[in-house]
């Protein structure tokens, strides 16, 4: 799309916004906004959640979150307020509160009141901008290593902005309202399209772990239940039966002498198919203590908390690598067992909530050895084996080709929206006279 520049600019006096129409004006927070901090003073109000996806009623009754103990210190906020976390000029925001409720007295509740803003839409483009441009962190103070850089109320007020005329606003807001929702429509369907093929490459996983490539193989009940049947020459024998299975070391960093350092594997370095080597901790891991507590190449690392099962197979080792209670360090018995495959298994598994308590398909807090060791998992001949673990490999890669290109397209995307409404509120492009391919 290309759009006009005005005709005539001239120079704002403001460092990051440069230009601007030689007709628009510039103006303080303070001169178009008014911050409202008006404490609740009573329970009853809907508690709301300052997220980038927009303003949310948070749900007090479950444990997901920070939860206060008293909301009747919170702040009321009115439908048509701006809310503004500006505690965090990194991973917050601001929107328009669609709600009646209270929000954390830490954060900003404002609103605009001045005649020169005929809608407040226009504003909160400027405001975003100012986030995802990081605009507002050159105002801010505190410290962002901690995530604490946040925009002093001082500041905040003396932020200028550029302000059209009021008629000129709202072909802004129209012109952004527009674009933005067809930019976002194109990104939904890429978010679509990737979890479509997430989707289908679980399901390729799962059909060929438990039902082999073989679509006429003879089939016979597995006796668990949530394989059914699997090819009549598979095995199932227990997990004990196929490989050695060991938790790592309980770190105990008061025992730490420093004779025997070596790095060590968290349960954070495991993710699904990939194992983090590089800037690792220390912990002592004595000679006696090595063949338990370290890893090989070709070892299956599966995690024991957190995401419980995700798993992954030790691929590169230069040096001696060892690993902590967080995680089973799993190795073949016998060489009629590829890791690769059981890999594949645990992908397997885990989708299907085989480590759920109960049934319930959330994940338990821990997986311990007892437990692992009992499960029974297909056990297909080795040149079979090898089969599916290249074939999966091979559809993983064809997936994953599909799945960046999606990513890439989304990437794209979401910069054409920034850069479109930063051009269009900051004066770069004249849109007064654009009409839409809807409206023409």
């Amino acid at each position: 799309m290309n759009l006009p520049t005005y005709p005539k600019y001239r120079r704002s006096g403001i460092s990051w916004l440069a230009d601007i129409p030689a007709h628009w004006d510039v103006a303080t927070v303070r001169r178009l906004c008014t911050i409202k901090k008006r404490i609740a003073g009573a329970l009853g109000y809907d508690v709301l959640s300052i997220t980038q996806r927009g303003i949310k009623v948070k749900d007090t009754d479950s444990n997901d979150g920070q939860l206060s103990m008293d909301y009747s210190k919170y702040q009321l906020v009115d439908v048509g307020d701006f809310a503004m976390n500006h505690m965090d000029l990194l991973t917050g925001w601001v929107d328009i509160s669609p709600f009646e409720g209270v929000t954390s007295p830490d954060y900003r509740v404002f609103a605009t009141s001045c005649q020169q803003i005929s809608d407040p839409r226009y504003l909160l483009y400027l405001f975003q901008m100012g986030y995802e441009n990081k605009i507002l962190f050159a105002f801010g103070q505190g410290s962002s290593q901690l995530g604490r850089w946040r925009l002093p109320r001082q500041a905040f007020n003396a932020f200028q902005l550029p302000v059209p005329e009021i008629a000129e606003q709202r072909r802004i807001v129209a012109f952004l309202d527009n674009e933005t929702r067809k930019i976002d429509a194109l990104i939904a369907e890429q978010q679509r399209l990737i979890e479509l093929l997430k989707e289908k490459r679980q399901a390729v996983i799962s059909h060929a772990v438990t039902k082999g490539l073989n679509p006429d193989a003879p089939m016979k009940p597995s006796g668990v239940e949530w394989l059914g049947d699997v090819p009549v020459h598979w095995k199932l024998p227990p997990l004990y039966a196929r490989y050695s299975i060991e938790l790592g070391k309980m770190l105990d960093e008061d025992k730490i002498t420093g004779k025997h350092l070596t790095p060590y594997l968290r349960n954070t370095d495991v993710q699904w198919n990939r194992v983090n080597i590089a800037d690792l901790p220390e912990m002592d891991i004595a000679p006696s203590e090595r063949e338990r507590y370290t890893v090989m190449s070709g070892d299956l690392l599966v995690c024991e908390g957190g995401e419980v099962g995700r798993a992954a197979v030790v691929t590169q080792l230069y040096d001696v690598l060892g690993y902590q209670k967080a995680l089973h360090r799993l190795r073949p018995k016998h060489v009629d067992d590829l890791p690769r495959f059981m890999y594949y298994m645990f992908c397997c598994a885990s989708h299907q909530g085989v480590f759920a308590a109960n049934g319930n398909l959330s994940t338990i807090a821990h997986l311990t050895g007892e437990a692992l060791r009992r499960y029974r998992f297909p056990k297909p001949p080795i040149d079979e084996q090898d089969l599916i673990v290249r074939f999966l490999e091979t559809e993983e890669s064809r997936i994953d080709e599909l799945l960046d290109t999606a990513g890439a397209a989304i990437a794209l995307l979401q910069e054409r929206r920034t850069a479109l409404i930063s051009a269009a509120v900051t004066g770069k492009i004249d849109v007064r006279n654009h009409i839409s391919s809807e409206a023409a």
